[in-house]
């Protein structure tokens, strides 16, 4: 074996075995603790996603322990992979009264297409994932009036996207398309629009991740090793502002964590290089 192969199986070896035992803890370790009331929304928007599996919420098959405490006369629509024609993965519009939100939920799974995992296209100055950019601008196309009607008639109501696994990369960029055309939501401010991703694919570039860091939110095991992997190496994972958490009884887990989750305000970022390059932006915004 020449020498150089010798030093690329080396470096290789070095990489995976260093892949191998990263976890979201080192970055974490750190960090100062979020209050609960931060954490609050998550339990409830994790039951949106959920809600969005069943075929008749009044006749739950899913429904998590205590059910979804969700009222199936506010559901705007619901839409499947029939209806969404592979463009998009299911989601749901909920009009949640109690909690004064416009809530769209998309579930994780598939997209239409094989091709529609592949390559990365220009965006707003950064580089994200062209597929999930096309399912995120079909979406958006697609159900705007939707969303700009219940909007105008609950003016006083904030703008929630939340999805899981691929459908928390798709709701991402579809943040970052919302709010590049807010007139088409009749002018909503920024400040009443928020995005959780629940263990988001990777899907944006860290300028672009940090720059929408006020508004879309990322929640990831710490040890998700999906969340370690490759996709391409100029992707990252979108996620949010400098991260918090808290344990419900108080006692931290570890700093900004929830239990064995965390919740990042700031970019959890493809493990590189860029992990100090973040890890430094996330201490300068929380001193």
């Amino acid at each position: 074996m020449s020498i150089l192969s010798s030093v690329y199986c080396l470096a290789y070896a070095r990489w995976a075995w260093k892949r191998c035992l990263y976890t979201a803890g080192h970055e974490s370790e750190n960090w100062e603790l979020a209050s609960a009331e931060e954490f609050q929304p998550v339990p409830r928007l994790c039951r949106c996603i959920l809600a969005v599996y069943e075929d008749d919420l009044r006749n739950p098959i899913w429904a998590p322990p205590g059910g979804y405490h969700m009222n199936p006369d506010w559901v705007i629509l619901c839409k499947d992979y029939r209806e969404t024609h592979g463009q998009s993965t299911p989601y749901m519009i909920y009009l949640d009264h109690k909690n004064v939100d416009v809530v769209l939920a998309i579930r994780g799974q598939h997209l239409g297409n094989q091709s529609d995992y592949a390559g990365q296209t220009t965006f707003d100055g950064g580089y994200v994932h062209n597929g999930l950019l096309n399912a995120a601008r079909w979406v958006f196309h697609v159900e705007h009036e939707v969303l700009k009607d219940l909007l105008e008639s609950n003016p006083t109501y904030t703008l929630t996207f939340v999805g899981h696994s691929l459908g928390a990369g798709l709701v991402a960029l579809l943040t970052m398309v919302v709010l590049q055309n807010q007139d088409l939501l009749g002018n909503v401010e920024r400040k009443m629009i928020r995005c959780y991703a629940l263990a988001p694919t990777r899907c944006t570039s860290l300028n672009l991740a940090i720059r929408h860091a006020d508004v879309i939110n990322s929640f990831v095991l710490q040890n998700d090793f999906c969340l370690c992997l490759i996709t391409h190496p100029n992707w990252t994972t979108t996620l949010s502002t400098p991260a918090h958490s808290t344990q419900s009884s108080g006692v931290p887990m570890a700093a900004k964590t929830y239990g064995h989750a965390f919740y990042v305000a700031g970019v959890y970022p493809f493990p590189t290089i860029t992990n100090d390059i973040v890890a430094s932006h996330s201490r300068k915004n929380m001193s």
